[in-house]
């Protein structure tokens, strides 16, 4: 285990933005998380990169050592085994916004294992989407990552959730579906989370990724740890204004995502892990061990919906790239599923404990309710994208599409429905009611919905992928 007792800088540790078990059943969520939610405003990004193509100086990563900075355990031996034999090589990045963007790790990490073998044609997959975490990444990885045989996958979730059932989910799809597949798991902070490694001790989310690491033998990287000690020896701000006259590293500007400066030092601790383990290779096949989570969301899954659903008439099937506000999603939804008319609905049947949806939210998306096994389900919200399902209600309630992200502008999010294990029969309905969408947007946001009321008197459904964990019985 990581001992980071050599360091005593600050006496106080401040709370960290998330706080689970390590089991992943309690979830508890603080209101800033809402700020992570907020960064899915910047949508889709194009799934494939060439890192060959990025322009920008290579970082370096001989100015900063500390011996604790990363765990090297089984390495990542048939990726650098691959690329020593001159073959080429695709490298996959599944995360959140952090690694969604441009500028705040990935393409300056891609860039430097490129830099290590110009040689070698390495592709990338830049499998980020924001305000998200392990449980949509669990359900994401096959569709986005794992069909284009990548040779190695960074994992980063820590600052969107950090849930370990999700993350030793993700590590046993990976290797069930390809043992030879190297993973890293990498841990960016938020603020106040740098206190803790300054203080010489782990934030609490990343010492449980941590566990699921050690168990599997995966190498991993705490990518905030030098970023943390610039910060305590008075060379670095964790969050100001870029545009601030300092001499001091601005990191961020709203204390999670870090700007390029930021986005280097997280790349740097990445390029000191590669170098570190860049001699051991050699084919090995990964054991898949016992899980830990015996609740793990190994079996959970992204779906095509025409795939296995019956769609009523009013639905129907729509090219993201056929619409402006929409074409950005084009690379996550070859195409999306709109209905508008309240009653339209979505038939389909699994066996298993999960399901959910992953839509497009904007001005004009209404509500959804749920008929599970011949009942109307009362949804009892656990956190904004959680919910179980429970009968016998008088007062069914539905999902809520509509969010203070929606106004005037799309994004992508996702909702999860905990059932009862066993096989269901699933009918998604577009409600009646259209939601007070003025309160929801509060009083500093309300201007377009008083110039244009018409854009939003309305309750579209963008159905996008549908999520299960479990099983699809059949084709309906």
């Amino acid at each position: 285990m990581i001992n980071f007792n050599r360091l005593s800088f600050y006496g106080a540790i401040l709370l960290i933005v998330l706080f689970f078990e390590v089991n992943g059943q309690n979830r508890t969520v603080e209101k800033s998380t809402e700020n992570l939610i907020a960064a899915s405003q910047a949508g889709a990004s194009p799934l494939f990169f060439d890192p060959a193509s990025y322009t920008v100086p290579i970082i370096e990563a001989q100015n900063f050592s500390h011996p604790e900075e990363f765990n090297v355990r089984a390495g990542l031996p048939n990726f650098f085994n691959k690329v020593k034999n001159g073959n080429a090589v695709t490298i996959g990045y599944l995360g959140g916004s952090i690694t969604r963007a441009d500028n705040q790790y990935r393409l300056q990490s891609a860039k430097f294992i490129q830099n290590m073998f110009p040689e070698i044609k390495i592709t990338g997959i830049n499998a980020g989407v924001s305000g998200t975490g392990t449980d949509l990444g669990a359900c994401r990885l096959y569709d986005q990552v794992l069909r284009y045989h990548p040779d190695l996958i960074f994992v980063e979730f820590a600052v969107n959730g950090a849930f370990t059932d999700g993350m030793e989910g993700i590590i046993r799809q990976i290797w069930k579906y390809n043992p030879k597949i190297d993973i890293c798991m990498i841990y960016t902070i938020s603020a106040g989370q740098s206190k803790s490694y300054a203080d010489g001790k782990v934030p609490e989310n990343i010492r449980n990724l941590e566990k699921i690491a050690d168990h599997y033998a995966i190498p991993s990287v705490h990518m905030g740890l030098q970023a943390a000690i610039l910060e305590y020896k008075g060379k670095l701000i964790w969050k100001a204004d870029p545009a601030t006259l300092t001499d001091k590293i601005v990191f961020s500007a709203d204390g999670t995502h870090p700007l390029e400066a930021g986005g280097n030092l997280y790349a740097e601790a990445i390029a000191r892990t590669m170098l570190k383990m860049k001699n051991c290779a050699e084919d090995r096949i990964h054991q898949l061990k016992d899980p830990l989570i015996a609740d793990n969301w190994e079996d959970a899954k992204m779906l095509d919906p025409k795939s296995f659903a019956t769609f009523s008439p009013e639905w129907e099937a729509v090219d993201p790239k056929t619409i402006e506000s929409l074409n950005q999603f084009s690379g996550w939804f070859p195409y999306v599923m709109k209905a508008e008319k309240p009653g339209a609905s979505v038939r389909f049947q699994f066996n298993g404990t999960m399901l959910g949806i992953f839509d497009i939210g904007g001005p004009e998306v209404g509500q959804i309710e749920l008929e599970l096994d011949g009942f109307k389900m009362n949804l009892e919200e656990k956190s904004s994208i959680n919910y179980t399902a429970t009968k016998n209600k008088s007062d069914p309630k539905a999902i809520n599409r509509f969010n203070r992200f929606c106004n005037n502008r799309y994004r992508g999010q996702c909702v999860f429905i905990k059932t009862d294990p066993g096989i269901h029969t699933v009918i998604l309905k577009i409600a009646v009611e259209i939601p007070d969408k003025s309160k929801i947007l509060g009083n500093t946001q309300l201007s377009d919905i008083t110039l244009n009321p018409e854009k939003y008197n309305r309750s579209v459904i963008y159905l996008g992928k549908i999520l299960l964990r479990g099983e699809v019985i059949g084709s309906e």
